[in-house]
Formats: structure tokens, sequence, C-alpha cells
């Protein structure tokens, strides 16, 4: 058996076009598609896939179901084995075995959970109609304060929690909900002194968040309060029903207009959907004020994979936020930028203006995401040339991220133009970002093309010595740091200037030593752990930069170097005798000997790479001992948020050096 929330994972996945399509030839019409149905023989179509509801509807021969269900009928499959056939292709890891009693109970546990929160948001509507407390506080604020319509109030169950601190959870307990769960959820908080309970969002407005099949997972609560003391806004914590990141508010909302419009509008609060809704601009999700995450952009792109992000006039944080940009991006999303006049934000601008105004403003003023940042960015680097350096490297970085190599390549166009720089940099520096992030080595036509111009065009050079690369690399997977650190130094000191060329493709790109070890180490802002090794990094990093790319830093900085440990370190590697001498025997029987080029194309990556997913494997060791120990209710939703980004970043270098292994 599969247990329940990974059945409800498997659901959330399921793009039901997408698994229909690939047996019957779908045609968009309006916010549905048709076909002639597969299950019986027609001429004129009377199939309907419905992707905002996740179903489909034969109104021939009257069947119908889900993306799961189509795979039972169709393929002939069990239900258990059509779950896994869409798992797999969402890359969900699915255990099938017979649930223990434990297991049962946790599943139970769950829809107990959605049972309490569904009583909770009628709890907290009924609290802002029908009391007084509520009618004068809570239904203030939303009428008067933020303009909002009892229609609109109702649509999105908005509510009110008492002021009396233990109220609701009393009333709760009194109607037969459990304790435990109005822990489990975050409704209830229990105090030390005596453990009783008391109300998470005492004295607040009420936001419930609905999932994308319309359960309410979680709430949001905000103050009316002006003490600066009390924080504005209190959320749900994590649970077993509740995860932020794969939570979109609005969405529920959202997904039919999303559909008919093709486009999703991605905004900051709870009220700027709610305000945008009743303007009538319905195409609009939230991340909860959290920063944006991969699941929420992969949820989203179900419905639609065009997106605008709408900014405050004001925001001082779009800095910041224009990494959800490169998120989107990489998910193979097409990003727009909306910016808002000053002061304006979607609630008040949406308050202020008509359906059509605001459409209107969002089709004369959307940027495509590279001219914003550009505009944006070049403010800040005028008349600085560093400045417009480390601008067009953002640019790159963004670039980089975008997984099509056609819009890739129409992309570096538009930054060669926007920046005045030759775009056969662009060029060379985009496949170095990839290959430095993803080891990707598809074929890009494109990039071939212009990097043999390039080669074509530029003048050639005498033949620069190369160094002899003397040993082979010894390391593997179950290296130490120690050894890693110490395989990376010798690298440094012995082939720092040297060059070689990695495949993408068809196309080889120039590579330097020290440029891609330096490049992987910055990337996650590492240092070695063994001082002595990271005395050296750091004197080879300052030559380095002073002498340029290619050139070989002088051994004396090492050899003479102040401290005699590092001194002796140094002579210990440079005079190593782990010598490589192909075998006379190999050349007389033609047998192929790596070049030194081709043993650095493997090695560096490889050891760099491998390093990389040490340290990490030892950062989300730590963090893991830490959770064992006592944490507040917000540092262990930060560990475990960290653990998540830690996990991800394992399984990406897992990937690249099974590639490069390879």
């Amino acid at each position: 058996m599969i247990d329940r929330e990974t059945v409800d994972r498997i659901y959330a996945a399921a793009n039901i076009v997408d698994i229909i399509g690939d047996f019957v030839t779908l045609r968009r019409k309006g916010v549905n598609y048709t076909a002639c149905c597969p299950f019986h023989n027609e001429k004129t179509p009377s199939f309907i896939v419905s992707p905002a509801k996740g179903v489909y509807k034969c109104f021939g021969c009257g069947k119908g179901g889900n993306a799961v269900t189509f795979l039972m009928e169709h393929e002939n499959m069990t239900y258990p084995e059509a779950l896994k056939t869409v798992a797999k292709r969402y890359g969900i890891e699915v255990k099938e075995r017979e649930l223990t009693p434990e297991e049962e109970r946790r599943n139970d546990d769950r829809e107990s959970m959605f049972a309490l929160n569904g009583w909770a948001a009628g709890y907290f509507a009924d609290y802002l109609q029908k009391q007084p407390e509520g009618m004068s506080v809570g239904m203030s604020y939303f009428r008067q304060t933020r303009g909002m319509t009892d229609a609109t109030i109702r649509k999105f169950g908005l509510g009110f929690c008492p002021a009396k601190g233990d109220r609701m959870s009393k009333d709760a307990l009194e109607a037969g909900y459990k304790r435990e769960f109005l822990l489990a959820t975050g409704l209830s908080l229990q105090r030390e002194s005596d453990g009783s309970l008391y109300d998470r969002f005492r004295d607040r407005v009420i936001f419930p968040v609905h999932n994308i099949s319309g359960r309410i997972v979680a709430f949001g609560g905000r103050t009316l309060r002006t003490d600066k003391q009390v924080a504005k806004y209190q959320n749900s914590p994590e649970s077993e029903i509740y995860s932020k990141k794969r939570e979109l508010y609005g969405l529920y909302f959202a997904k039919k207009a999303i559909q008919q419009h093709e486009y999703a509008i991605l905004v900051e609060g709870y009220t700027d959907v709610i305000s945008m809704h009743q303007a009538g601009v319905e195409n609009v999700v939230s991340s909860s004020g959290t920063s944006l995450t991969t699941d929420q952009i992969r949820l989203l792109s179900r419905f639609t994979k065009n997106i605008t992000v709408i900014y405050d006039g004001d925001s001082a944080g779009i800095h910041a936020s224009l990494r959800g940009i490169d998120m989107i991006l990489k998910e193979g999303m097409n990003v727009r930028v909306v910016l808002l006049p000053e002061p304006e934000d979607p609630d008040s601008f949406a308050r202020s203006h008509t359906a059509a105004e605001v459409q209107e403003y969002i089709r004369s003023n959307e940027q495509d995401f590279l001219a914003f940042k550009a505009r944006l960015l070049l403010k800040d680097a005028e008349g600085d040339p560093i400045r417009k350096a480390a601008l067009i490297g953002d640019m790159v970085q963004s670039i980089a991220q975008i997984p099509d190599p056609i819009q890739r390549s129409v992309y570096i166009k538009e930054c060669g133009r926007i920046m005045d720089i030759d775009e056969r940099i662009l060029i060379s520096e985009v496949a170095r970002k990839r290959l430095a992030s993803t080891g990707d080595r598809e074929t890009d036509e494109f990039l071939r093309r212009q990097t043999a111009r390039q080669r074509a065009e530029a003048p050639q050079p005498a033949p620069a010595a190369q160094p002899s690369v003397e040993f082979v690399s010894q390391i593997e997977a179950g290296s130490s740091i120690e050894a890693l650190e110490r395989e990376l130094v010798k690298y440094l000191l012995k082939y720092g200037h040297a060059g070689f060329e990695f495949k993408e493709g068809r196309t080889m790109v120039a590579c330097n030593v020290a440029e891609v070890i330096f490049a992987e180490l910055d990337a996650d802002s590492l240092t070695f752990r063994n001082p002595l090794y990271n005395q050296i990094l750091d004197t080879y990093r300052t030559q380095w930069r002073q002498l340029g790319t290619g050139v070989e830093v002088p051994a004396h900085h090492f050899l003479n170097h102040p401290d005699p440990e590092v001194c002796n370190l140094s002579v210990d590697i440079l005079t190593s005798d782990d010598n490589y001498v192909p075998s006379q025997l190999w050349q007389r029987k033609e047998i192929h000997v790596e070049s030194d080029a081709e043993m650095l194309a493997v090695g560096v990556p490889k050891a760099v790479t491998l390093y990389r997913s040490k340290i990490i494997e030892g950062l989300i060791k730590e963090l893991q001992a830490k959770l064992t120990g006592e944490l507040t209710e917000e540092d262990e939703a930060a560990l475990v948020q960290r653990l998540a980004a830690l996990n991800q970043a394992k399984v990406t270098i897992a990937r690249k050096l099974q590639r490069l292994i390879l």
C-alpha cells in the first residue's frame, strides 16, 4: 500500500493534460481541451479535459475521471500501478508496502487535521460576521480600511479570531476536536506554566490558505494593533498537511483564470491577491510573503508557462527578490516584470483602478526580465566599469538558467545589445556558467557555430608550452575532505595556469584550471578547512588576480612563504613523486593514452565537484544533529528549510558527478 501523503503528492504533481496528451491528441478550446474519445469510436470530439479541475469527461460514452483513473482505464493498470506510473513521471519516490499501524494512524491524523482546519475556518468566518467584536474590529478593517465587499470576504473565507486568549481553543475542545490536533495544526499553543492552551491567532483577522484542491491547510493572521513589538503577521507552522514552500496563496481561486489568460500574475501578500480578484483580475497568486520556491514554481507551471511578477513602486527588496526570477527561468518558464508607480502596491493599485485599467497598465508597462534587470541595476553601475562588469555577470547568471538553447541564444544577443559587449564573450561565459552549475552537455547549434567563428577569427598565438600532468588522480567518492583539499591545491600549484577544453554538445569550451576551481568554490562561498591549504589557496588567488588567467604563478610565493609550515607543505606537493609515466608497451600496441589536457578535463571538475559534495554532506549531518536538540519552532523551520536546500544541491551535484564519471 502507498501511504496517503505520497498519494497526495502524486495527485498534486499530476498534470492531466500532459498525461492524457501522451495517448490522445488534445486541442485547446477555451480553458479546456477536446479530443475524440479514446474509449469509443466517434468523429465529432466529445472528450473534454479540464486542467483547472484535473478531470476528463466523455459526453458520448460517459467515461470520466482523473489522470490516475485514465491510466487505469486506458492502459488496463491497477490503482497502485497507475499511481507509480505518475510518480515516476514526476520524480516522486514510492515505497509500496503494507502500512504499519503507526502509518495508518498518521493518515487518520492528517484527515483529522483537515477536518479541524475546516471547522476553524467556519468558526473564524462566523465570528467575523456575527459577533460584535468581529464585526466592529475585523469587518471594519476589511470593509473600510481594505475596501473589500461582503462577497469578496465570503469568497476567500476571511475571518477574525477572538481577542480573549483561549476562547477558540476552548470552543474547539467543546466541539469535540482533540488537543493534539489543535497543537499539530498550530491553531493553539501551550503555556509552559500549566500546559493550558491559548490561541495562536488571538485578536487577528484571519486569511485561510487553501491547497490546490480547495482544502484548508493553514491560516495567516494579521494584527490590527500599532504596537511594533507585536509581529504584523502570524502564520501556521509547517505540519503534516502544510508545507509553505509547496503552496501558493490564491491558486485555488486563480487556476481557471490563469489558463484562460495564459499567464499568472505573482504578487507578495494576501491582500494583494484579494484586492486584485475584487477588481476583476483573477489570475493572481502570492507566495504569502515568503521567498519563492521551486515547488511553488512547478505547481504554477501546471497551468501556465508565463509569469508576470509585480513589484511595489517603493519596494526596497526588489534586488533581493531578483533571485526568484532566476528560479523561474531555471524551470523553463517565461518571465515578465511590472513595476508599479510609487508609492503603489498591488493592493492599493487594484482598489483605485478598474479591472480594465489594471490589465491595460500591465500590458503597457510589463518588461522582459532582462531589460528590467538592466534598467534597475544600471542605475547603480552608471559610470563605474567594475560595477558594470558585475552587472553583466549578474545578467549572464540569469541567462544561464534558461534550459532552452534557442531562448538562451536570443537573450545573449539582447544582452550584448543592451550592455554593448561582444556577443561571443557572452556565449563563452554562459557556457561556463552552465558547465559549472549543471554540467550541461546538450547540443546547442547556435553556440557551436558562434564558438567556431570566434576561433576562426581569433589570431593564432605561438603554441605555449603546457605542463605535463605528472600524476593520476587517486581521489574517489569516498575520499576525505583533507585528501580532496590536497588534490585541489596540487592542481593549483602544478597546473593552475594550464588550459583544457570541455566538450558541450559538439562544442569545445576553453577552460582554465584555476578559473574552474575558484568558480566552483565561490559558487558556495567555500574555503578550505585545513588552515595551511587555505593559506595556499588565498596566496594563489591573490597572485592569480594580479597576473591574470593563463599566467603561471611563480613557485617562490609558496616555497618562500612566511609561514614555514606552508613552505614545507608546498615543497612536499610540488616535489611529490606520484608520477604518471605511460608504458612504452601501451604506445607500441597503439593503446590510446590520454593527453595532459584530457586528464585535466576529467580530473579538475571531478575533484572540485567531489569536494563540494563532501562539504554539503557534512553540513547536512550537522543540521540533522541539531534537529535532535531542543529548538524553537522558528529555528526548527529554518533548519528544515536549509536541509531541503542542501539536499537539493546534493542531488544536483550527484547528477553532475555521474556525468563527469561517465
